[in-house]
């Protein structure tokens, strides 16, 4: 199996963090399937040049929010929640949502006139 993760050391985010973002990211395209068998700790380890500590923090992460579950002997796999990928997806939307809004404030709008923007912006684009 090939594992490919890109974990950057210029990332101010903790490795553990980067291996959470791009599981969730596998997930939500469907790259990585409900009941997908992830790579073992030590796998992922090896694999993304990191201590297995890490690795398996970010499992326990994971695990703690859902995404994925372990049982003993077996391994981790992909959640069998059936709303996980729209879940993930809506969770980076927000992000983004957020991130405009955190702009718009910087350039000094009000709320309502970034709630306008948006909406003109959602008026002037075709689907």
């Amino acid at each position: 199996m090939t594992i490919k993760l890109f974990l950057s050391q210029t990332d101010s985010r903790p490795m553990y963090q980067q291996i959470m973002v791009q599981i969730k990211q596998k997930i939500s395209v469907g790259d990585w399937q409900t009941g997908f068998h992830l790579p073992s700790i030590r796998e992922m380890a090896a694999a993304t040049g990191v201590s297995v500590i890490t690795v398996k923090r970010s499992y326990s992460e994971l695990e703690r929010e859902g995404v994925i579950y372990t049982q003993q002997g077996r391994g981790s796999f992909v959640a069998e929640t059936t709303s996980i990928r729209s879940e993930l997806q809506l969770a980076e939307l927000d992000e983004k949502l957020k991130l405009a809004v955190e702009h718009a404030r910087q350039l000094g709008l009000s709320d309502a006139e970034t709630v306008e923007r948006i909406q003109q912006v959602l008026l002037n684009t075709a689907i």
